[in-house]
């Protein structure tokens, strides 16, 4: 009789068990399907996903590591453009791994106006350089429909400013925070073009530059930059374009935090 009780005993302990495990299993499978799924998606974090290159498009990673003069085929989202004159328009544009810089892209005026921040576009062309700036030249370009609409988030390159490091970046959404105003010139000496800003960092003394393509006088970082005065402090966004050094083309300016 004890060994039949104890023999029942053990059996219900075995199948108490086997229902634990398989609980267990199904809540921590079920758990890792769902942060699978969202990191994949980047909802959860806010970040939308890298997509899937198309067949016969570049990595970042391949584009920057082909040569000049190389023709290239790109998958991209539109971060902002300047002015679109005589079917041509200059894109300023990234993935998640990096950014481009698309120079005079062929291109009629209706689509110009669909060239809107996080539109997704297929670019062939040609990788070239001028002034040490790294572009996309003699291009087309095609809407790519569905998927995501990035825009990227400004990374902080206060900390690499003056280095080698810093070329890693070209073209890229950047803040450098801290910069001291030493001089604002105008281009033709009077408001209504270019601005010219020199800031320190420390010792050093670094170009900055208001395009009026992208950043027109009728905008608020062009009346910001006009009223800086020599001394002030300030932290300033811009795309990290080259000009035989850094010329970051400023896309927003405020005062130091």
């Amino acid at each position: 009789m004890k060994k039949l009780l104890a023999l029942l005993l053990a059996l219900l302990m075995l199948g108490c068990c086997a229902f634990a495990e398989d609980a267990s299993t199904g809540d921590s499978s079920g758990d890792s399907a769902g942060d699978s799924a969202g990191a994949s998606s980047g909802e959860s974090a806010g970040v939308p996903a890298v997509e899937a290159k198309s067949e016969g498009v570049m990595t970042y990673a391949e584009y920057a590591a082909a040569a000049l003069d190389a023709e290239v085929v790109i998958e991209c989202y539109v971060q902002a453009t300047q002015s679109w004159w005589d079917n041509k328009i200059t894109v300023y544009a990234a993935d998640q791994e990096g950014a481009y810089f698309l120079y005079e892209l062929a291109c009629s005026q209706e689509d110009a106006a669909k060239l809107v921040p996080g539109a997704k576009i297929k670019v062939t062309g040609y990788k070239g350089a001028w002034a040490d700036e790294v572009e996309v030249m003699d291009a087309t370009f095609e809407f790519v429909e569905g998927g995501i609409n990035y825009i990227a988030e400004p990374v902080d390159l206060t900390a690499v400013l003056g280095t080698d490091e810093l070329i890693n970046f070209q073209n890229q959404l950047a803040i450098f925070k801290g910069m001291t105003v030493k001089a604002i010139e105008f281009k033709n000496g009077e408001p209504g073009d270019d601005i010219y800003v020199t800031l320190t960092l420390g010792e050093a003394e670094y170009s900055f530059c208001v395009e009026r393509y992208l950043t027109g006088p009728e905008t608020e970082v062009y009346a910001a930059v006009s009223a800086l005065q020599a001394g002030d402090v300030v932290d300033v966004t811009g795309f990290v374009y080259w000009y035989y050094g850094v010329n970051t083309h400023i896309t927003a300016v405020a005062a130091a935090q």
